[in-house]
Order: structure tokens, then C-alpha cells, then sequence
């Protein structure tokens, strides 16, 4: 199964998923760095509330959640998508990246937020993934634990 999260999301800290077309969804117009008005946290992770939640909880960092999400560096390539798979995924929030087990937990069933993600919180220094701050756009869908 971690395998298969490695290379359905590219998110995990895998160094041996296969390259492949990933199609290009439009970046949004703050892809380049966060707004002014993001909220930040200590570690400098920012994030934006596209669309409030209807939920009242929110995951812990051991959480397993199904969300949709789009994955872009800062020049707007997308590297990931669950949206251009058509098919919402469900993984624990301790089997990916740090900024999104940190940024994740933030939100409540419902919601879409978008996140820039440090890179020290991505992918900086693993070979084959996109390096620097990455932006992310997240729906969770469900909490399942």
C-alpha cells in the first residue's frame, strides 16, 4: 500500500517512483508566493481558505482522511493531481509529507485550503521530486479515524 501512495501522490518520501505525465491543470494566480492575508504558522507553512468546511473536527496527525488535491511548484507546473485522476485518495497523515500532516490537521471536513508549502516540508534534497516551496490545493473530504 505505501508504495502505491508513492506513486498515486508522489508524496510520501519515496525516491523510486517511475516519472510519468501528470496533466497540466491551470495554476492559480498566487502559485508564486503566498498572499499577504495567508495565515502562517511557526514552522512557515502558509495556507489560504478557499472554501470553509461544514465539519467541526479535525484530524489528528495519525488521521487517515480522503481528500482531492493538485500539486504545483511555484513556476505553475503540476507535478500531482487526484483531480486530472478524477478519483478522490485516502492515506494516513503520517505516511506523507510534513506540511501536509501540519497543514491537513488545520482543516475540517468540507473545506479547501491552499497551501505553500516550505521546502523543508516537501521534497528538499530527495532526488526526482520537485524541490523548494510547493503549493497545494486540498479538499478533505472525509476523516475516516
Amino acid at each position: 500500500m505505501a508504495f502505491v501512495l508513492c506513486v498515486a501522490l508522489a508524496l510520501t518520501s519515496c525516491t523510486e517512483a517511475p516519472r510519468r505525465e501528470v496533466p497540466q491543470i491551470p495554476p492559480p494566480p498566487d502559485v508564486a508566493a503566498a498572499p499577504a492575508d495567508a495565515i502562517r504558522t511557526s514552522t512557515n507553512l502558509a495556507s489560504k481558505v478557499i472554501t470553509p468546511g461544514t465539519g467541526t473536527r479535525h484530524p489528528r496527525p495519525n488521521s487517515r482522511v480522503t481528500v482531492h488535491y493538485t500539486g504545483w511548484t511555484t513556476g505553475g507546473e503540476t507535478f500531482d493531481s487526484s483531480v486530472s485522476k478524477g478519483q478522490p485518495v485516502t492515506f494516513g497523515l503520517d505516511e506523507v509529507i510534513d506540511g501536509w500532516t501540519e497543514g491537513v490537521q488545520m482543516m475540517v471536513e468540507g473545506e479547501k485550503r491552499r497551501f505553500w508549502i516550505p521546502g523543508r516540508l516537501a521534497y528538499d534534497g530527495v532526488p526526482g521530486r520537485p524541490q523548494g516551496t510547493l503549493v497545494f490545493d486540498i479538499e478533505l473530504i472525509r476523516i475516516e479515524s
